[in-house]
């Protein structure tokens, strides 16, 4: 029954065109497919050569499909139909991962330098767009596309170069979330700059989506809030993954289809649902189980975004793609360290965090996506926008990597005090320090506490003034100053220390200060901490006497707790 050949259907029981829908359908998920097996071979080798992988998506849809490809894909524009899908699961996980909770802990000079970042970069790039004779509409949608940062090319190069806890990548982490939660305004903003009129049509098209908006999120809230996690609670989907993912898309596309009937964009819809159905009980299960659907349908919405560009145009106006990537990167990076610095960071961190989150990111395909249907931006200035894009998150993993040393570059040039000026009275001989102790976080705290009560002049050094008021506290002295500038170094006596402790997790800051040491004080005994045993044998070249590897000291613990569980020795 199962086994055999097909029903022989009567011919004319079928519906009229029936079989040529069908002979479509398999030829667009043969072509799907195509899209999806060069994304994954383009996205390897991109994460090979150090590269995000979402080059590797858009490469192959440049490469496969649209305007001066080898035109292997032609069904872009439903492809691109179904890869909007992808963007509404996004803007989904993104709802899940949001909590009043997550923002407050980001702390108001966070919230507030990510909030003026995107405020002003939007404005910036409407300000340049209109000088080029834009209309302003069009030019609001191009500065919103390139205010947003990549947060998936950014996080990964951190994570993998060991810098997120670096102190710029401490605020590219904070600016992103920010980020990532403009993209829903963003987003309605382009469904608003499409509408046409007077001013007063503009602002009843805006009231108009503000009461749809308002009407979603109350239907959602007692749709999710109140009636299904009542009703789904007796469903024991804790212990049925198969329910928790057909909620997860129910939820999430229902969401989208539902925004896009009222006329509102689905991102929204998508979005809210997510909030609200991050606080339920299943949210840390569905978080997981929507992230395999998410990548395939990403994968397919950068493949298609990736189709718009064309690689013959970028080859013979590549001068232009290369003046706007240019003027991008460089007016983002100026912009995040001027509201970096008007909050009191230091040059060094400012800088380093601009250059990290100075280029066009990945949102900038979702809103380009929407001003297109919208027609709110023309296909040329998308062009543009999407092959400067490109451009810029090719260059990403390399400006991460130099991020530390141009912002230490930058640092010097303007030879400013870091943060907040250290004392200029002179110490006497007397009060020069034994023992440096470069960073106050826990580790700093243990080295310090052995030295209580003694009589020894130990001097803690953080960026973190709350560190000098705890060193103090204690009975150390303490200084606020970026140790990755010897000027800093200098002006706290360094050459009368005996030993300098360097704490700091970051492991090329940690080099820097080395560096600046051994050129210093040659004489001085100096211990470095390592954060992963792959950097220990860098550190102790650089000139640490002796290296405390994080990683080798959990496992030494370990294994003395293994044995003590054994009875091969008495616990601790």
């Amino acid at each position: 029954m199962f086994g055999g050949s097909p029903p022989n259907w009567p011919t004319d029981a079928r519906r009229p065109g029936m079989e040529c829908a069908s002979l479509d359908l398999w030829h667009l998920l043969w072509e799907i497919v195509v899209l999806l097996g060069a994304a994954l071979v383009a996205g390897g080798l991109c994460s090979r050569f150090g590269q995000s992988p979402l080059v590797g998506y858009l490469l192959a849809g440049m490469l496969l499909g649209g305007p001066g490809s080898f035109r292997v894909v032609h069904a872009e524009k439903d492809i691109e139909t179904i890869a909007e899908l992808g963007v509404s699961l996004l803007l989904f996980s993104l709802g899940l991962e949001f909590s009043w909770t997550r923002l407050v802990s980001l702390g108001s000079s966070a919230l507030g330098s990510g909030v003026v970042q995107v405020l002003a970069t939007a404005g910036l790039g409407t300000g340049v767009a209109f000088l080029f004779q834009l209309p302003l509409t069009e030019a609001i949608a191009v500065g919103a596309m390139v205010a947003l940062s990549s947060t998936a090319g950014v996080l990964r190069v951190l994570m993998d170069r060991a810098e997120i806890d670096s102190p710029h990548g401490r605020h590219a982490v904070a600016i992103l979330l920010v980020q990532d939660m403009a993209v829903v305004p963003l987003a309605v903003l382009m469904t608003v700059l499409a509408g046409e009129g007077t001013v007063g049509a503009v602002l009843w098209d805006v009231g108009r989506i503000a009461l749809l908006a308002l009407g979603l999120i109350v239907g959602l809230y007692l749709l999710l809030n109140k009636i299904a996690v009542r009703a789904l609670g007796q469903l024991t989907l804790e212990r049925n993954r198969e329910l928790t993912i057909l909620l997860a898309v129910v939820t999430g596309l229902g969401a989208a289809v539902a925004a896009h009937q009222v006329g509102i964009s689905p991102a929204l819809g998508a979005f809210v649902a997510g909030m609200f159905l991050g606080n339920s009980p299943f949210a840390t299960q569905i978080r997981a189980d929507v992230s395999s659907l998410r990548v395939v349908l990403l994968t397919l919405f950068f493949g298609a975004a990736g189709m718009v560009a064309d690689p013959l145009w970028i080859a013979r106006h590549w001068y232009l793609v290369a003046g706007v990537t240019a003027l991008i990167l460089a007016c983002k990076a100026a912009l995040i360290w001027t509201i970096l610095r008007l909050q009191g960071r230091p040059d060094t961190t400012a800088m380093a965090t601009g250059v990290c989150l100075s280029q066009i990111g990945e949102f900038a395909f979702v809103l380009g996506s929407v001003g297109r249907e919208e027609g709110v931006v023309s296909e040329e200035t998308h062009l543009v926008v999407v092959s400067a894009a490109i451009a810029s998150l090719f260059a990403t993993p390399y400006l991460i990597a130099l991020a530390p040393r141009i912002g230490a570059w930058f640092g010097l040039l303007l030879r400013r005090k870091p943060l907040a000026p250290i004392s200029h009275k002179d110490r006497s001989q007397e009060d020069s320090p034994e023992i440096v102790i470069i960073g106050f976080g826990p580790a700093g705290r243990a080295v310090a506490e052995n030295f209580l009560g003694q009589n020894r002049c130990v001097l803690v050094l953080d960026l973190n003034p709350e560190a000098k008021r705890s060193a103090e506290g204690m009975g150390f002295h303490g200084e606020v100053g970026d140790a990755r500038l010897a000027d800093v170094l200098e002006h706290i006596h360094l050459t009368a220390a005996r030993i300098v402790v360097i704490t700091v997790p970051h492991h090329t800051a940690a080099l820097t200060i080395l560096h600046h040491v051994r050129r210093l004080a040659p004489h001085v005994t100096t211990l470095a901490r390592s954060r992963y045993q792959r950097h220990t044998h860098e550190l102790q070249n650089a000139g640490a006497k002796n290296v405390i590897g994080d990683e080798e000291e959990v496992a030494q613990a370990l294994c003395r707790a293994v044995r003590a569980h054994l009875g091969d020795e008495p616990s601790p």
